[in-house]
Formats: structure tokens, sequence, C-alpha cells
């Protein structure tokens, strides 16, 4: 779809991710505003947001084992516990994109979504597409899931974005979270990795790593290989992992200012 693009908000940037259920309304306030200026500004931007459960769904996730599987009834409480807990982080944000004036709907990935073994196998997306052609922004985040093998997991964000990709075929992945960038050596952090390209990322699989928050589907280097895999598949696509905690940066890399570290393949 021309003109698309998937934005995520990471939890550390909507949430203080070490604090249990603390959402950062400041910053969402002021993300919001971004969001709605860049759609202001370029009439042609389609946008998809996807958000991370911060310290909303990772420590109840944590403390259940939700990602690995259920096969308790303490499990299954779990489950519930943090698919409230998501969608309780979800209806703040909507409250504040909604009061900014931006025409978001919110799309729960639980009501729609199958999987077996953590991967998604079936997902109508047509109520997807169907608020992109009315110039809606459909909100998706990181939720819980049935699974067929699992009983029940966990999806982040980037797995959906990466089962949505091939089917909307977005210009640009915008990945927004606490750091500026793959760092090559985190937590020192004074080497930030300005590209990524595919041919290159198993000589920095030893370097890169994560944040030091908790993140029950994944740290940095799972992100980054998930959106090496799809670029694999969509030759053209590029994908940014950038700093949302800087004010202005989500409105200039919607405008298309590059920021943070780049994925794609080689030019040329």
């Amino acid at each position: 779809m021309p003109g698309l693009i998937f934005l995520k908000l990471g939890g550390s940037i909507i949430t203080n991710k070490d604090q249990t259920n603390t959402p950062d309304l400041d910053r969402i306030d002021a993300i919001a505003r971004d969001i709605k200026q860049a759609l202001d500004q370029d009439s042609s931007l389609t946008l998809l947001i996807g958000h991370g459960s911060g310290s909303f769904g990772h420590h109840a996730a944590k403390k259940y084992g939700t990602r690995n599987g259920i096969t308790t009834q303490e499990g299954w409480f779990g489950f519930a516990e943090v698919a409230l807990r998501a969608r309780e982080l979800n209806q703040i944000v909507m409250d504040r994109l909604v009061t900014s004036g931006v025409k978001a709907v919110s799309i729960s990935p639980f009501s729609s979504v199958q999987a077996e073994n953590c991967s998604i196998t079936n997902w109508d997306i047509s109520i997807l597409s169907d608020c992109l052609f009315q110039r809606m922004v459909p909100v998706i985040y990181g939720d819980v899931i049935l699974d067929k093998r699992l009983g029940g997991t966990i999806l982040s964000t980037e797995e959906l974005f990466a089962y949505l990709a091939p089917r909307l075929h977005p210009a640009k992945i915008l990945l927004s979270g606490l750091e500026e960038g793959v760092w090559k050596d985190f937590p020192q952090k004074t080497q930030l990795i300005n590209e990524i390209n595919p041919d290159g990322i198993a000589s920095l699989q030893a370097e890169i790593r994560g944040s030091g928050s908790l993140d029950v589907t994944g740290g940095m280097f799972t992100k980054v290989h998930s959106m090496i895999t799809l670029i694999k598949h969509l030759p053209a696509l590029e994908v940014q992992i950038f700093s949302g905690v800087t004010p202005g940066n989500i409105y200039s890399s919607l405008l298309g200012e590059k920021k943070g570290t780049l994925i794609r393949n080689p030019k040329g």
C-alpha cells in the first residue's frame, strides 16, 4: 500500500517498564501530538500503529511464564491477567490518540489471531485493510493469543508486524524505543550502528545487546533478526530503530527523516 508506515511505540517509552502498571502519560501525549502533526503535514501518509505492553503486560507475563505456554489453571489465570493489563494500557494509548485528533481505532489481536507454537497460522486482516482504506489509524498491540500447541502464548508487536507486512506491504517499519538505535557496545553505548544489512547480521550477533528492562518477548537482537528475516522477503522494505524519547523524533521519522539504526538491503 503506497505511503503505508508501520509504527511501533515501544513499551519502554509509553510506560515506566520497571514499575508495574505505570504509564508515562506526558510522553504518550507528546507522541500522540507528533503523530497528529505528521498526518496533518503529509496527506499521503497511511499509518498502522502497534505498541508494546511495557510494565503492564511484561511483569504479569514473567510471573506466570505466559509466553512459554499454559498447562495449569493458574497459568490460565495469568493469561487472563496479561490480557487485562495489555488492554488497560491500550485504552490509555487510545484515549490519548483520539483526544489529540488522531482517527485511531483499536483492534485486539487476541480476538482474531490464531497461532501454533508461537507462529501465526491465521489472521483475518480485512478489518485492518478496511480501516486503512478509510484513512483510519488501526492500533494493535502485543497481546495474549490462543495457541493450538501451547494452549496460550504472547505475540509481540514485531511478530504481528512480520505477519502483516507481506500482506499490507508497508514502505517502512519504524520501531521507536528507549535507545537511540542498535548499540554495538550496550550498555556502554558509545558505538551506535548506523546501518545493518542482511548479509552482515551474523557478525553482529555477539555484539548486539538488548535494553536493561524486562522483556519476555525477546531483546534487541531478536527484534533485529526478525526484521532482517522480513527484509529478505520484502527487498524494498526499510526498518528504522530509533529513540521515541527525544521530542519530535517520531514526527520527523514519519515524515521521512532517517534516525537511529537503518535496516535495509544494500543500495545498488
